[in-house]
């Protein structure tokens, strides 16, 4: 037999096996016992019957006018069931006087006082006047055994309606014992996967705490460990900038000063070298946040106010001017992801779209009132290989366009931390060409069956 996964169902099923044998071991100790008893109260009401007969018997074969009276059977008044018979006889072995059923094959001749047993009957002997006049009563085996099967069948019946119930109330028991681990394991699953605050162990058995502080012990360890390493790369980034910058303008100014082409030629392959560091020190630093920050706010924030200052920014410059169609809904778009974690988020999806979406058609940009994200640009579908691994850090695909692999992993990261989710698609929903970046950051908090705003806003409108 395959024992079951479940320790719930296996401390059940063992506990319940294991009663059922005792219950079946300590009735058929009960059977044998009972047995025991019954047959010493048959033997006792067989004696008893035959001495109290035995008198009776001796002053009715002394009171006969003739010794040669035949032998005498004793009527009955009305017919019924005659579970003891008995003969007497004399010392000869002359029947003098018998039951009105007895059968005269089932009795042995007398042997001795006391009890004796035939293939059919329990005999009592006995004898009186000097072992002259014998009596022996006898009773069938066949009724003991149906008197000991009823009695037995009635103490079975109820037994046998308390193991089920026996049975289900050690299921109870073990479930309701195994609730706090039950409470536990919960606890763990629905935990994402940056949460590794301890995890309550009240309630558990003694066996299994020692497990949960264990892996609280763990849990700790592993936040150290992930913030120490956050902290490096947030530091890391965030020291980089001022040397720099710094390194940064003093090329800038070499390029303004120099006279030489070929110097300034290299000047402005290191400042564009410069520039790459300096992204991707921010890149660096805004994974780091998404990665080890609070995700959330106690006060909801609309989203729509948020995306629509990030697009205002991004179309400020003469690059992206008209590059971006922002599709905000008519209702408060309301969730409780923090402002700066939203605007880094849109910020990377929509840089994405930009630099590796085609320059003939605008990034669509649309928010829904249940603050689900979706930006979209065209250009060269993407492989299907490729779109897995996409939100990868530094990873870029095939894309020639500069950049550092960061910015879908930054989006990814942030909507996993507020319990969201990424979607990339490649052709775009609608379109046999160009890409998709869908995110669920939030549950509705305003009317969710309001519908989206079906006209694109304009960048320059856009704030007003």
């Amino acid at each position: 037999m395959i024992a079951p996964r479940s320790l719930q169902w296996r401390l059940s099923l063992w506990l319940g096996l294991g009663m059922t044998l005792l219950w079946v071991a300590a009735a058929a100790v009960t059977t044998q016992k009972l047995r025991h008893e019954m047959n010493e109260v048959f033997d006792s009401a067989l004696e008893e019957t035959g001495q109290r007969l035995l008198p009776l018997a001796v002053r009715d074969v002394i009171g006969r006018d003739s010794d040669d009276e035949p032998s005498q059977s004793v009527a009955t008044m009305r017919e019924h069931d005659e579970y003891f018979t008995y003969v007497v006889r004399d010392a000869e072995g002359r029947v003098l006087l018998r039951s009105h059923k007895a059968d005269l094959s089932a009795f042995p001749p007398f042997m001795g006082m006391g009890f004796a047993n035939t293939p059919t009957h329990r005999i009592y002997s006995d004898a009186a006047l000097q072992g002259t006049v014998t009596i022996s009563v006898a009773e069938p085996l066949a009724r003991r055994r149906a008197v000991a099967w009823q009695t037995l069948l009635g103490l079975a019946l109820p037994l046998g309606l308390l193991v089920p119930v026996g049975l289900i109330g050690v299921w109870a028991v073990v479930r309701l014992s195994m609730v706090p681990l039950r409470r536990f394991r919960s606890d763990i699953e629905v935990r994402g996967a940056g949460d590794l605050t301890p995890i309550s162990a009240q309630g558990l058995p003694s066996e299994i705490l020692p497990n949960a502080l264990a892996v609280n012990r763990l849990l700790e360890r592993l936040r150290r460990t992930l913030e120490a390493e956050r902290s490096f790369a947030a530091n890391s980034a965030h020291e980089l900038r001022t040397p720099v910058a710094a390194a940064l303008a003093q090329t800038q100014r070499l390029i303004i000063e120099t006279s030489d082409k070929a110097a300034r030629d290299r000047a402005r392959e290191i400042e564009a070298a410069l520039r790459r560091l300096s992204r991707l020190s921010e890149k660096l630093m805004q994974l780091a946040r998404a990665e080890g920050a609070r995700l959330r706010t106690v006060e909801p924030t609309d989203l729509a106010a948020i995306l629509r200052m990030v697009v205002n920014e991004m179309t400020a410059s003469a690059d992206n001017a008209g590059r971006i169609e922002l599709v905000l809904p008519n209702v408060p778009a309301l969730s409780h992801i923090d402002p700066d974690a939203f605007a880094i988020l849109a910020r990377n999806l929509i840089e994405n779209a930009l630099k590796h979406g085609s320059q003939q058609e605008p990034v669509q940009v649309t928010l829904a009132a249940d603050g689900e994200l979706c930006v979209a640009n065209a250009g060269p579908a993407v492989a299907p290989d490729l779109l897995a691994r996409l939100a990868e850090p530094f990873e870029r695909g095939r894309a020639q366009a500069d950049g550092a692999g960061l910015g879908l992993a930054i989006a990814r990261t942030i909507a996993a931390g507020i319990g969201g989710r990424i979607e990339l698609r490649s052709p775009r929903e609608g379109h046999e060409d160009g890409f998709e970046a869908r995110v669920v950051v939030c549950e509705a908090l305003g009317n969710s069956s309001l519908k989206v705003s079906d006209a694109p806003i304009a960048p320059s409108s856009a704030g007003k």
